[in-house]
């Protein structure tokens, strides 16, 4: 039965309005017109599948993430998002596995594996290739691969790069060794594919030679480079970034993760939600950095940040620049202090100033909770931290309390106006007030 809103007339028809003027009107079965019976079972469409999709987030997490993510797959701020979320789930993504990966994001063993498809480099026929010789068996080396793979399809490039983004970890966790090697086991490879197409075998194989022959995996002859050391930590992560868009396998933000929320909570992915011109504080990666020259000759940069949950562009003006271009660096982590900024419908931080995070200092202040209650007490601690700060001067160090009562703990970041100019005559002040105080770094070695 149609609820009636309002009755209007369309020429000789009757109008039935059940919410909108205009739009979706049809004819009921007596002939009148009923006006936009969309809105509520529109509602219900919605609030049906918010239903499902909920469920399948509490009941089916890792395989929910995992097709939220194949779906997202070609708008990188989202997967990056995304990724942040899986993380705040307890849900590990991992890079790209040459046995186990697929086209796209898959759950496997309570795990997302990053897709085939997300490398860079690595094409659809080279994909389709790897995926059919799989079906005969798991990958167990490097020359395994190569030889059971067509190379003009999975050629040396797309080789490399399934060894730098990590899909080989598993078999062969050392890449700088794997990469060493691979010239030499195409090499061997091809040769071995030359000999069998000819009709001729492995001439050690032939004569018996037990040092020469192939073992039982036909692998023992495969040629090797020179031993050497694996990359460093860094140089992974940022070549899975240049060829996966994302770091996967770890972040080098990741270790500061907790005391990054307690110093900065905004993260990036939230500065839309942010007013204008209103202040925050955030710790960033720099992705990229741009030096401009303005038309009066000063330096300014703009720079690209990241951090788990997103990216972000920044502006730093001349008289900012002039103070903390020193540690404006690719790669560099940062705590930045700054303020909001739209324009052209791009939000973007105006950096006031930064400090590298190894660099970076925090006063932490033992309280017990009959302290943390009373105001006199509160009142004399703030008298003891604004003496340590300067109106004139823009004070980076950030003072933490922790009250604590048993075996809980609870951390209590005070405001920006509490920031101090000197972290050690703040905690000798404190201490000799009878407040328990220590330096802590942000990030340790």
């Amino acid at each position: 039965m149609v609820k009636i809103i309002s009755r209007k007339k369309i020429g000789t028809q009757a109008l039935y309005d059940i919410g909108v003027e205009r739009d979706h009107n049809f004819i009921l079965k007596n002939g009148t017109v009923a006006s936009n019976c969309f809105n509520k079972s529109h509602s219900m469409a919605y609030g049906y599948v918010t239903y499902q999709t909920a469920y399948l987030k509490a009941n089916y997490p890792v395989e929910y993430m995992a097709a939220l993510l194949t779906a997202n797959s070609g708008n990188r701020d989202k997967v990056q998002k995304y990724i942040a979320t899986c993380m705040n789930m307890n849900i590990q993504v991992e890079p790209p596995d040459i046995n186990r990966s697929e086209i796209d994001f898959t759950p496997v063993d309570g795990k997302i594996v990053f897709g085939l498809s997300a490398v860079l480099n690595l094409g659809q026929g080279a994909i389709e290739c790897l995926l059919a010789a799989r079906q005969e068996g798991a990958f167990e080396s490097l020359a395994d691969v190569c030889e059971r793979l067509d190379l003009q399809a999975v050629n040396k490039r797309a080789l490399e790069a399934l060894i730098k983004c990590g899909a080989f970890d598993r078999i062969e966790p050392n890449r700088h060794q794997l990469m060493q090697d691979l010239e030499l086991t195409i090499d061997w490879a091809q040769t071995r594919a030359r000999d069998k197409a000819s009709g001729q075998g492995n001439l050690f194989d032939l004569m018996g030679d037990a040092q020469m022959a192939s073992t039982e995996d036909g692998f023992e002859a495969v040629p090797k480079g020179q031993p050497v050391e694996d990359y460093d930590p860094l140089t992974k992560l940022r070549q899975e970034k240049e060829l996966l868009g994302f770091y996967v396998s770890d972040h080098p933000l990741k270790p500061i993760q907790q005391s990054a929320r307690l110093l900065a909570p905004v993260s990036l992915n939230e500065l839309s939600d942010r007013q204008e011109n209103s202040l925050i504080s955030a710790i960033v990666m720099v992705s990229g950095l741009k030096p401009i020259l303005t038309k009066k000759g000063d330096r300014m940069a703009i720079l690209n940040l990241e951090d788990l949950t997103g990216q972000a562009e920044g502006v730093v003006f001349p008289k900012s620049y002039e103070r903390i271009h020193t540690c404006l660096q690719a790669d560099a982590r940062l705590i930045i202090w700054g303020k909001i900024d739209r324009r052209d419908d791009r939000t973007q931080i105006v950096i006031e100033d930064a400090e590298p995070i190894e660099q970076v200092k925090m006063v932490m202040v033992e309280l017990n909770p009959q302290q943390a209650k009373s105001i006199e007490v509160q009142r004399h601690l703030l008298d003891i931290l604004q003496a340590h700060t300067d109106k004139e001067q823009l004070a980076k160090v950030p003072v933490v309390g922790i009250v604590s009562a048993g075996q809980k703990r609870q951390f209590v970041r005070f405001g920006a106006q509490f920031r101090v100019i000197d972290s050690t005559r703040t905690v000798n002040a404190l201490n000799f007030a009878q407040f328990p105080a220590r330096e802590e770094p942000l990030a340790r070695a």
